[in-house]
C-alpha cells in the first residue's frame, strides 16, 4: 500500500487497503495499523478538513490498534 504524505499536526503519511479494511496512519511517534476501518471513515478522513481533528476524535480512541514501525 502507498502511503499518501500529508502535514496535518503530528500526522505525516495516511493509507488504506481496502480489502483488509485497514487503515495505515504514520505519525510523529510511530507508524499504526487501525483495523475494520469502513471505506467511508477513510472517505471522510482522507478529505478532511482538519485531519488531525478527524482522526483524534473518529478514529484514534475508536479502532483497534498496532504499532507496526
Amino acid at each position: 500500500m502507498e502511503l499518501k504524505k500529508v502535514n496535518a499536526g503530528n500526522i505525516r503519511a495516511i493509507g488504506y487497503d481496502d480489502k483488509r479494511r485497514v487503515l495505515v496512519v504514520e505519525q510523529s511517534s510511530g507508524t499504526f495499523e487501525y483495523s475494520n476501518v469502513t471505506p467511508e471513515i477513510w472517505r471522510r478522513l482522507s478529505t478532511s478538513g482538519s485531519m488531525q481533528s478527524y482522526f483524534r476524535d473518529n478514529i484514534d480512541d475508536e479502532f483497534m490498534k498496532r504499532r507496526v514501525k
